[in-house]
């Protein structure tokens, strides 16, 4: 098993390139005021949520307005070699939009508009900037809904470039199959579509599939149709404690088995159950929770839901809690999706290094009870969370990240819980991405094969290595 990169391991990336003045000139010629080399600007485009704190900043940002705009931005930095690096929201896991070997970002948050919604073929098209929640916002007075929920109200075009999932990815899926066809800008600057909106097609390579997932290394998306869902008639969602993780681990392998359409199914640990209560202000019972959700008919849901809470009861679940007015659930899924900040502010001035293996269900309580104990062993305070329904799990280690032994003790576990994962024919990275974080494990998990396809698959199509060079693989013979 590679060892994990981590900042202490940057200085052996490729050095950062020199951006010359005629490019910084001729961007601020066709930009204007969008240009900015501003030392504020460039700090909040050369950070993330990720654990590298000590990358410097991008050269200069060019904001775009437009698919003009990011071909144009492209192709100037693509004449004088420089790297570019797409940039969304910045909530990044992993590192990916970090400049770790200079160059310009390329923040596309003002491609902000929905395009089009296209109702009678459950199909919407918007540009990359546009977040997840102002796609259903567009979308709701349709009857429709976008499922896929990661948490953050990232941006759609980062979604697509992580093949983003989330806590309803085990009813809907992941965003591999809810993008339909994508507008992208090559790293000659060329415009190109991929795909269209018919749900099928067997014309060619799958393009569009090859650049969901390539984390802005192998073009930059500035449209993208997504696939929507009929809003539910009715929703419900529960919570239970167990007296166990393994319990509630149990329960959830026994549900999905059975082949019972839960929407979601997450797992929060007792100590994350405290922090989210601190944060949130809630009185959720500080036990292993599972909290799920139900989509369907009334009855439909009122049959799910009964059978869930009799499993539930068989792993010795109790105080079953229905949400089911959209208030309730609301506040409860905003809960949820703040436990990592939650588990931020319960250790001041930390840093979360955060896991993100998925493992085939009937494998997922082997990965998760073992590395719970290599957890509880190490001392470290941490938080845990999982979108259980389809065996995907986090933990998030909270360190000082001014201390060398916490940062190294937080790796090694990351590092055996990665093992263990690829052991039980699970992956490294369920939902973050490769990234800078994973580079380590990508080789243990695909082989030397699959990764020296994936580097000539980049040479063709980006031969001077400018879009977002030193991410998912090492350069070394890219």
């Amino acid at each position: 098993m590679n060892a994990p990169n981590h900042p202490a391991e940057l200085a052996a990336l490729p050095p950062q390139r020199e951006v010359p003045h005629t490019l910084l000139a001729a961007l601020q010629n066709r930009f204007g005021a969008a240009c900015s080399t501003a030392l504020v600007v460039r700090e909040q485009h050369g950070r993330d949520e990720s654990p590298f704190t000590h990358v410097p900043p991008p050269a200069a940002v060019v904001f775009a307005d437009s698919t003009a705009d990011v071909a144009d931005a492209i192709r100037l930095a693509a004449a004088h070699r420089v790297p570019v690096i797409p940039f969304g929201v910045g909530s990044s896991l992993e590192g990916h939009l970090l400049a770790v070997q200079g160059g310009i970002s390329l923040d596309v948050g003002r491609m902000n508009r929905v395009l089009s919604v296209n109702a009678e073929d459950l199909t919407v098209t918007v540009q990359p900037g546009v977040t997840r929640k102002a796609v259903n916002e567009a979308v709701k007075s349709e009857g429709l809904f976008f499922p896929i929920d990661p948490g953050a109200d990232a941006s759609i075009g980062g979604m697509a470039a992580t093949r983003a999932s989330g806590t309803n990815a085990v009813r809907y899926g992941t965003m591999r199959e809810n993008v339909l066809a994508l507008e992208v800008v090559t790293a000659q600057g060329e415009v190109i579509r991929t795909g269209t909106r018919a749900k099928k097609s067997s014309a060619g390579y799958d393009l569009t599939r090859l650049m969901v997932g390539s984390e802005g290394t192998l073009g930059v998306m500035t449209e993208i149709t997504l696939k929507l869902y009929p809003l539910p008639e009715a929703v419900s969602a529960a919570t239970c404690s167990f007296p166990s993780i393994e319990a509630a681990v149990r329960t959830t392998i026994q549900i999905i088995q059975m082949g019972i359409p839960i929407a979601r199914c997450e797992l929060i640990d007792a100590g994350t159950v405290r922090m989210v209560n601190a944060h949130s202000k809630l009185g959720l019972r500080e036990e292993p929770m599972l909290l799920m959700e139900f989509h369907g008919s009334p009855a439909g849901v009122q049959e799910q839901a009964e059978l869930v809470q009799e499993i539930a009861g068989e792993f010795g679940g109790q105080a079953f809690e229905w949400a089911t007015t959209p208030e309730e659930r609301t506040r409860l899924w905003t809960a949820r999706h703040n436990a990592y900040f939650a588990a931020i502010q319960s250790k001041p001035g930390c840093r979360a290094i955060s896991t993100d293996t998925c493992v085939p269900i009937s494998r997922l309580a082997d990965c998760l009870l073992d590395s719970v104990a290599e957890a509880d062993a190490s001392g470290l305070p941490y938080f845990l969370v999982g979108h259980v329904g389809d065996g995907n799990f986090h933990f998030g280690y909270l360190i000082d990240p001014d201390s060398a032994e916490e940062r190294a003790t937080a790796e090694a576990l990351n590092h055996q819980l990665v093992a263990r994962a690829l052991a039980l024919q699970g992956t490294c990275t369920g939902e973050h991405g490769v990234g800078l974080h994973k580079m380590g494990f990508l080789v243990d998990e695909t082989g030397e094969g699959a990764v020296a396809m994936m580097r000539a698959i980049k040479q063709a199509l980006d031969p001077h290595n400018i879009l977002n060079p030193g991410k998912i693989f090492s350069d070394r013979t890219a």
